[in-house]
């Protein structure tokens, strides 16, 4: 799987970096044809958590990944066959709907086949998934040297053959042990379950916790929007310090990730590294403020070290996501829950961009506020996730079904 992660992402990196060109000088789409698809698919591709999390506690977790994979392969060669404007909003929305089915799917193989270890195995695939991000970056930024719009189809067709390759690759996965897929011996009956516990629709909790987590991933949003805006909003630094601090974000991941994350692998150590986590985020904010008051190398040296702040934010952040929220989860439901929790991350693709232009039009006082905000949630999460990690309830081993 983590093969597929470098593959999945070198794809993705391929298509991300080129997707606004591509609807602008291949398909002939206006600016404002643009923005609306970008967020009708993204609107439609919140759906794809749930449903994927859902599906994986009734169906085995590798075939559904496998079925996604290819999903997702159809939909990006679909969008080289057409510049039919609802055609194109149909199969961009059918690839997010498949890219955050994929997310959670990768989440819930890593929870089930590395069990207590999962928090490290998600911290080495997340920087594998990154470098291979960098390196499709690194690929579309030298194919669109050549200049011609018949890259930015070969760039596309790249990310379908990623995701095929990906599909292929899943074929030779195990199917990782679930707990929801399987019986309890005859002789110890199955343990009572509350429905709120197994539902996480109705689980209240868990839905403040998710609603929590969506504050917290706005870290997403401040390097894919808010740095760059920030930069030609103020005027006192080169606009070639966005990209750099990309790359500067990407190199921390890479480097940092997995050393990071032995210090959130337990649920306990994880809820501990909220506090810390706190300070970071309002840090990183009150930098970003720091950064309008001097000259261009005073600029610069707060915006890095923004930047900085907000890397290590998302990278504590990440780990304590990573354990809570299957620490959190009833074992027999595991799916279902990631499913719900995914839909954080996809709504704060909506939300966030809306929140970073908010600190921008308000200047210093808007991004310290943005980050006392952050680390104001993450106290309240402290708060909101003790009770239910304090309780110890009896676990009855399961006896899996056997697949044949």
């Amino acid at each position: 799987m983590l093969v597929i992660a470098l593959v999945d992402r070198t794809g993705s990196g391929l298509w991300a970096a080129v997707s606004v060109l591509y609807f602008t000088y291949v398909s002939g789409l206006s600016v404002a044809e643009v923005g609306t698809l970008a967020a009708t698919a993204g609107a439609i591709g919140i759906a794809g958590a749930p449903l994927g999390g859902r599906i994986a506690d009734r169906f085995p977790l590798t075939r559904v990944l496998l079925i996604v994979q290819l999903l997702r392969a159809l939909a990006s060669v679909a969008l080289l066959t057409t510049n039919n404007y609802a055609l194109l909003l149909a199969f961009s929305a059918v690839g997010s709907l498949g890219d955050r089915s994929a997310s959670v799917l990768t989440r819930l193989y890593a929870t089930r086949v590395a069990g207590p270890d999962r928090v490290r195995y998600q911290a080495v695939q997340r920087t594998i998934a990154n470098a291979g991000w960098a390196l499709g970056g690194l690929a579309a930024a030298g194919a669109l040297a050549l200049g011609d719009t018949a890259a930015y189809q070969w760039l596309l067709a790249g990310d379908a053959l990623s995701f095929l390759a990906s599909a292929l690759l899943t074929l030779r996965c195990g199917e990782p042990p679930s707990a929801s897929r399987t019986v309890t011996s005859s002789k110890s009956p199955a343990p009572a379950v509350e429905p709120s516990r197994t539902n996480p629709w109705r689980d209240r909790t868990y839905l403040a916790y998710v609603a929590t987590e969506t504050v917290l991933f706005l870290d997403d949003a401040v390097f894919k929007v808010g740095l760059p805006l920030w930069i030609a909003h103020t005027g006192n630094v080169p606009h070639g310090l966005a990209p750099l601090l990309l790359v500067l974000n990407n190199v921390m991941v890479v480097a940092l990730q997995v050393p990071l994350a032995r210090f959130g692998a337990t649920a306990a150590a994880a809820r501990r590294l909220l506090l810390p986590l706190s300070a970071t985020f309002a840090l990183g904010g009150v930098a970003m403020a720091l950064s309008a008051t001097g000259g261009t190398v005073v600029a610069t040296l707060f915006l890095t070290g923004s930047a900085v702040a907000f890397t290590v934010a998302e990278m504590l952040h990440a780990t304590v996501s990573w354990e809570l929220s299957v620490a959190l989860a009833p074992g027999t439901a595991q799916g279902s829950y990631l499913g719900v929790h995914g839909l954080a991350q996809s709504a704060q693709r909506s939300v966030g961009p809306l929140a970073v232009t908010a600190a921008i039009a308000t200047g210093p006082v808007g991004w310290t506020c943005f980050g006392a905000i952050i680390a104001l949630t993450c106290t309240i999460q402290h708060r909101l996730v003790r009770g239910r990690l304090i309780r110890t309830p009896l676990s009855v081993p399961p006896v899996t079904v056997s697949e044949h």
